[in-house]
């Protein structure tokens, strides 16, 4: 019966089969005389007609006039170097900021520095500018990074012709191949004229100039009141005690400009340094540079602005050495605080074990330290006894204390034995018993049956 029903669905399988494939194929029977008869139909026409209804065909030959071209393009013209004609599309002759995602490709030698220029490829352009790296946080803020990330994606934001999203970039560090030429970077646009706040984090240092209850005036840490309006609310800290304060505000009368005043939680030392940790935009550089390597000798390398580090090597400028970043041995002298000084009268009512018990120095030591106490024989067989005694104690003691420990360690050896062998005997019981419950569910199953 079944080897009936299987041949049954086989040959209806087939039958489908050879009816969807007839279906096709006269599909593409009629797709191909339609097209014949188009063909036939256009070649009946004249030239001109046959291009207004049809459109230029393959293979055409066209002749572009070009106006307004530099006669640098003529005189270095080489035909083993063919130009690309391209079109752009609707808003792409704006110039913006534009936001990719960026990743340093695995060949290039060393990681990229923000602000160091780079040569981009996007779509039909090619030009110079000046990125910002940046990394998304948790809470949405793009964080400004010093240098990409090494096998990570970051945000690059630079200035210059807008492309749409989901076009590929491409950026070099500099065209000649004496240098090594290199693809710096990969990535793909993701926004045009985005206005996405790039924010990086500065740590600002103040030192007390007069301290009163909690409230202190803080100097060298703003050199305006324009400053201190930007930062007001901000919360400070002192770096030894870690006192939290609210943060600063304006002096007002004919005080020195820069001075903030501060509330803290306690009163604070004028030893305290106070710092100000907070968050500051970061301006993106409109600049850019198109690369016109088709006006100039093939021979003579493009070149556009350098790099920091190029400029110190060809100018032979040292790296400059900021004193407050090197690393330096903390010295901290112990401090000394005054001793805690309580009125009579508080002592008169505070109870005898609040009072304080520290008597003061004795100039002149005590007669019993000031005289030599020399014993007698007896004396001395005395405290030689005594001593003999205590020896004898201590070493019963250890003797007694060491048998416990023993005593002990057998103890827990076989409260562990006898825990192992109730485990295992327990186990074997449970076994047992699950054996024969089911084989009592077997036999009820097939009574059932």
């Amino acid at each position: 019966m079944d080897e009936e029903e299987d041949n049954a669905v086989g040959e209806k399988t087939h039958s489908v089969g050879a009816n969807a494939g007839g279906y096709f194929d006269k599909i593409k029977e009629e797709m191909e005389l339609r097209k014949q008869m188009n063909i036939s139909e256009l070649n009946e026409l004249d030239e001109a007609t046959r291009v207004e209804v049809e459109g230029f065909r393959t293979g055409t030959y066209l002749r572009l006039e070009v106006h307004d071209v530099p006669f640098e393009l003529v005189e270095y013209f080489d035909p083993h170097h063919p130009i690309l004609v391209g079109g752009i599309g609707i808003g792409e002759d704006n110039v913006g900021y534009m936001q990719t995602r960026l990743k340093r490709h695995r060949w290039h030698k060393k990681v990229l520095k923000t602000r160091d220029p780079i040569i981009v490829s996007i779509g039909w352009r090619r030009y110079q500018t000046i990125p910002i790296y940046a990394i998304e946080d948790q809470n949405g803020r793009h964080r400004m990074l010093k240098y990409t990330p090494e096998h990570m994606h970051c945000f690059a934001m630079f200035w210059g012709p807008l492309a749409p999203p989901s076009t590929g970039v491409v950026t070099v560090q500099n065209l000649s191949s004496k240098q090594g030429f290199r693809i710096t970077a990969t990535g793909v646009v993701l926004q045009f004229n985005h206005a996405a706040r790039i924010m990086k984090k500065i740590k600002l240092v103040g030192y007390p100039s007069k301290i009163f209850k909690k409230t202190a005036l803080i100097k060298d840490m703003f050199t305006s009141d324009l400053e201190i309006a930007k930062f007001e609310g901000a919360t400070v800290r002192t770096a030894v005690k870690g006192e939290l304060g609210n943060g600063p505000k304006t002096i007002g009368g004919d005080s020195k400009e820069g001075i903030v005043r501060c509330t803290f939680e306690d009163r604070i030392l004028m030893s305290d340094i106070v710092f100000l940790r907070a968050w500051t935009q970061v301006d993106i550089p409109c600049f850019f540079n198109p690369v016109t390597t088709s006006l100039q000798s093939r021979d003579q390398p493009w070149s556009g602005m350098k790099t920091i580090s190029q400029l110190r090597m060809e100018n032979n400028i040292p790296i400059p050495v900021n004193k407050d970043s090197t690393y330096k041995p903390v010295e901290r002298r112990p401090r000394k605080f005054n001793p805690l000084v309580i009125p009579n009268k508080l002592q008169a009512s505070l109870p005898f074990a609040s009072k304080p018990k520290n008597l003061p120095a004795r100039k002149r030591p005590l007669l019993e330290k000031r005289r030599a106490v020399i014993m007698e024989p007896h004396e001395r067989k005395v405290h030689a006894l005594v001593q003999q005694l205590k020896l004898m104690k201590n070493e019963k003691e250890r003797k007694r204390k060491e048998k416990e420990r023993e005593k002990r360690k057998k103890y827990v050896a076989a409260k562990e034995e006898e825990e192992r062998v109730s485990k295992k005997r327990n186990r074997e019981e449970r076994r047992d018993r699950y054996r024969a419950e089911e084989k009592q569910k077997r036999t009820r199953r097939k009574v059932e049956a």
